[in-house]
């Protein structure tokens, strides 16, 4: 990890993301079950764990693609999907969600690309289209983002021209085009042909080298060791443990994080 490029907020500031006793349940299956994690400006946090242990859950409340159950989420102290009015927490009307969610950009397992629009097209749908940015502006900026990601010469191409890897790629463009203060990648990679994995996870690289906020839900255990800042493992909807991914991954302290490392070394 190339922290000299990065200048994160000391943790003595106010996080940018602060969640607190999130609960999350579908019917009887409590699924989250009082996660507490701040996330500083500038910070890149790792979330690892096993299967259905609550990773992607937590990440999809974030945003509110999931409303939570109890608790709470703030995003550059904004509580996420609710106002507190009178002591009590009221759920925003959808106008509002969506103009908080111009602060959240979200990559997903699957690309998800509109197959009828270019890449470039793909980009600006939602800055013209939602946020009404002017389209000259928007133009500019996926433009700009195209060329970040080494995909201008794909600017009028087609998903179905490009390799899962670059549209993946356009995907992440795509994310950042809101301008958003924090990135959240949901196992960005694991749709991904092996060979392809490495040019998104380079990708990625980059941002978190420019500073900016991210969380990402991955099984890249080598992303996690030179990418993140922190490293949390969840398991069971709790947060296990977390630290340095240098300290978490090379000697972690609880039994749950060795046992989960130690399969995915046997596995790799």
């Amino acid at each position: 990890m190339n922290l000299a490029a990065k200048a994160i907020t000391p943790d003595t500031a106010e996080p940018l993301v602060r969640a607190r006793n999130v609960h999350k349940s579908f019917g009887d299956n409590e699924v989250l079950k009082g996660i507490d994690l701040d996330v500083q400006a500038g910070e890149v946090v790792v979330i690892l764990g096993p299967s259905g242990s609550g990773k992607s859950t937590f990440l999809r409340c974030i945003n509110h693609l999931e409303a939570i159950n109890r608790g709470s989420i703030e995003v550059d102290n904004e509580q996420i999907g609710y106002e507190l009015r009178h002591g009590r927490l009221h759920k925003l009307p959808e106008r509002a969600i969506v103009a908080q969610r111009r602060k959240i950009g979200m990559v997903f397992q699957q690309f998800n690309l509109y197959p009828h629009m270019t890449a470039l097209e793909n980009i600006i749908e939602a800055p013209v289209g939602v946020h009404k940015e002017s389209r000259k502006d928007a133009v500019a900026y996926a433009m700009e983002l195209l060329t970040r990601i080494g995909l201008a010469d794909k600017a009028n191409a087609y998903p179905r021209q490009l390799s899962g890897g670059q549209q993946q790629r356009v995907a992440i463009a795509r994310a950042l085009a809101i301008r958003p203060k924090l990135m959240l990648f949901d196992e960005p990679t694991s749709a991904l042909d092996p060979e392809l994995v490495g040019e998104v996870l380079s990708t990625m690289r980059d941002l978190a080298e420019q500073g900016l906020t991210m969380i990402v839900v991955t099984h890249e255990i080598g992303f996690a060791r030179e990418a993140a800042d922190r490293v949390v493992f969840i398991d069971g909807g709790v947060v296990v443990e977390q630290g340095r991914p240098e300290i978490v991954l090379s000697n972690p302290s609880h039994a749950r994080t060795r046992l989960f490392l130690s399969r995915f070394i046997q596995n790799g």
